[in-house]
């Protein structure tokens, strides 16, 4: 009989549930730069293909006439809507901008809330879903779609550190280009936190 497909699911629950048993100082943040005591709750999917040995994460490109971060690489989300928690408004922004079934992903669980300089508590919903799903992108919220490797972004030797004069201080960022895509800001600030919590090496082992 042929072995079903080896599934990155349960190594990749294990590794989250290890690496948020446990205290991380110093995750990134940019609390200190939001203005105006705005703090708007949102959320994220972190979507990531079933296959063990080349597991790929879904990201999107913002369309360039959007208010906040126009123009740049995201994950799937956005504001969490009144009555809603984290998880439902991941899965329903993924849904909407992506047409992404929100019964196609697992929901491994959430990870360590960004604050971001434009005032959004963003919570990263992690998740696996089917690889090869056909993906419909919203025109109006999504310019485009792709896939990078999963072992890529965690890898702090993927990301290159820069920084920048903004609101009066000098603002520390992770930037890494692929395929085309530069992968930066607040997209590149969660993956790094969320490189933290999931030992590369361990999901290395599991293929």
């Amino acid at each position: 009989m042929t072995a079903p497909p080896a599934s990155i699911y349960d190594p990749l629950a294990r590794a989250f549930a290890e690496g948020h048993a446990r205290d991380i100082p110093d995750l990134l943040s940019d609390a200190a730069f939001a203005m105006d005591g705005r703090a708007t709750p949102a959320a994220v999917l972190i979507a990531i293909t079933d296959a063990a040995h080349d597991p790929q994460v879904i990201l999107t490109q913002r369309p360039r006439a959007m208010r906040d971060h126009p123009g740049q690489v995201a994950f799937p989300g956005g504001k969490i809507d009144p009555g809603e928690d984290p998880i439902t408004a991941a899965l329903r922004e993924a849904e909407e901008e992506l047409a992404l079934p929100r019964d196609a992903v697992r929901v491994i669980g959430t990870s360590d809330v960004y604050h971001t300089g434009t005032g959004f508590l963003v919570t990263p919903v992690v998740g696996v879903v089917p690889p090869g799903l056909t993906l419909t992108p919203n025109p109006a919220e999504v310019e485009a779609w792709f896939e990078a490797p999963l072992g890529m972004l965690l890898d702090p030797a993927s990301w290159s550190s820069n920084a920048v004069f903004w609101r009066g201080a000098n603002r520390h960022y992770l930037e890494l280009d692929w395929q085309g895509f530069r992968i930066w800001g607040v997209t590149a600030a969660i993956i790094a936190n969320l490189s933290r919590r999931i030992a590369l090496e361990g999901l290395r082992d599991a293929a």
